[in-house]
């Protein structure tokens, strides 16, 4: 073991007393000194720099392990690392988790894959041209992270919700721009659109993409009237994000990534509806209805309606009420006669179990008792 001074250990020395120890003869088996001298020096507690003999391999791997930049990256979820929904990992991904998720409003899958029908007809109509229309996604998303990875150029469309009074955005790239100018002016078909990049968009492009998000916005508002009446209007056409803000950065909102393709040229359309534009109808949102006709059945409802009408229901005339003692309920003998305080002119009420329906004249039909309904029998039932 080491002294005072921590002089270097002689290893044979080490070994030697080792074996000793160990109760082992020069006749047994040999001993490797260098293992020996090691595993001694360690229950000594003496380090790797205290010997003599150079060690060139590896020091020992210890707990205390120090992270390199690109692990604490990927810790707290700024690798870069995104997937299409714009889930992150990480510390991001805990600090993003107060985003509600769209699945929490199943209702937008139906009211958007009506909007992909009705968009496909309407557009086939616009361009007399056969588009297709496909919905790649529904996902949520903070404000300022969509301004953000926006790919320019593109044409934003910032539309109003009338009932609502709030607005929505949509955003065209730049594909389906050039593809629809090609098409309304008579491009030939089967030839990919001509793009020329650095020049800002002309009066006719964006004249013809108004027409066409026009069209989008009837069929959005028609997507949405089975669930609400709501009239999506154009408001303003932008082409810089910076202009197109209608929310904080921080707020959430639903996006809703929708592919046109028309045979070999289409694009990319984008609708963005913030969380407080759809707060009006968030209630009708969460419901589970699945359908075309969105829960609703008018041949079950038309049917309840007829059975409503036809159920019996019955109808007591009360003459007078009066309040007695059991005592005397108990003492009624047969034969005995009951005096009523209500007089032939008085009115006699009609109800329904314990509900007043309305209220009559007693007279005379025939043979039988009658009752008059009276006029004022109306307000009684409001």
């Amino acid at each position: 073991m080491a002294d005072e001074d921590d002089k270097p250990i002689d290893n044979d020395a080490v070994a030697d007393e080792w074996a000793a120890m160990a109760g082992l003869d020069d006749e047994d088996e040999a001993v490797d000194n260098d293992a020996v001298a090691e595993e001694w020096a360690a229950m000594a507690g003496v380090s790797d720099g205290d010997t003599d003999d150079d060690d060139d391999g590896p020091p020992p791997e210890t707990s205390n392990r120090v992270l390199n930049q690109d692990e604490i990256d990927s810790l707290l979820g700024f690798d870069g690392m995104e997937d299409d929904g714009g889930n992150n990992s990480g510390i991001r991904a805990i600090v993003n988790s107060a985003l509600v998720s769209y699945e929490r409003l199943p209702m937008l899958e139906i009211i958007f894959d009506r909007l992909v029908r009705l968009m496909s007809t309407s557009l086939r109509n616009f361009t007399s041209d056969n588009i297709e229309v496909s919905l790649d996604n529904i996902t949520s998303i903070r404000f300022g992270d969509y301004l953000n990875s926006i790919p320019l150029p593109a044409m934003l469309t910032v539309f109003r919700a009338e009932e609502w009074d709030n607005y929505g955005l949509l955003t065209v790239d730049s594909n389906l721009i050039y593809s629809i100018v090609d098409v309304l002016l008579g491009g030939r078909r089967g030839t990919a659109a001509m793009r020329i990049e650095g020049r800002p968009y002309t009066t006719i492009e964006q004249t013809l993409v108004e027409r066409m998000i026009t069209v989008i916005l009837k069929d959005i508002s028609a997507a949405f009237d089975p669930l609400s009446r709501v009239t999506f209007t154009f408001d303003r056409l932008e082409t810089n994000p910076r202009f197109a803000s209608i929310a904080r950065p921080a707020n959430a909102a639903i996006l809703v990534r929708l592919r046109l393709d028309m045979e070999d040229r289409g694009g990319r359309l984008e609708m963005l509806l913030p969380y407080a534009t759809i707060e009006p109808v968030r209630e009708l949102l969460l419901q589970r209805f699945m359908g075309e006709k969105f829960g609703r059945d008018s041949i079950w409802e038309s049917h309840l309606a007829t059975e409503l009408w036809s159920t019996d229901v019955p109808v007591d005339a009360v003459l007078d009420e009066q309040v007695m003692s059991l005592r005397d309920v108990m003492n009624f003998e047969v034969g005995q006669t009951l005096m009523l305080g209500a007089g032939p002119k008085d009115d006699v009420q009609i109800r329904a179990r314990d509900i007043p329906l309305m209220t009559g004249k007693m007279g005379r039909v025939g043979e039988k008792v009658s009752i008059r309904i009276d006029e004022n029998s109306r307000k009684m039932r409001s």
